[in-house]
């Protein structure tokens, strides 16, 4: 995990997290197939975290269990 603004990130299109609710706890997300990146919606130019595929799958697996 990276907390960056990296010109390298996806350059797939951003989408917001179906998570996300209608309030300030939104985050969007980006995906390349190799790197995710995340990043808090109403700071867009702020820092992104960027994680492997792979690390993403298993965390969004976690979280779908309830396990975060």
């Amino acid at each position: 995990m990276a907390a960056t603004n990296d010109p390298g990130l996806p350059r797939a299109p951003w989408r917001k997290s179906s998570y996300s609710g209608n309030g300030n706890n939104c985050v969007e997300v980006a995906a390349n197939g190799e790197r995710v990146a995340v990043r808090d919606t109403t700071d867009r130019d702020g820092a992104t975290e960027t994680f492997s595929g792979q690390a993403w799958r298993n965390f969004t697996a976690y979280v779908k269990r309830g396990e975060f």
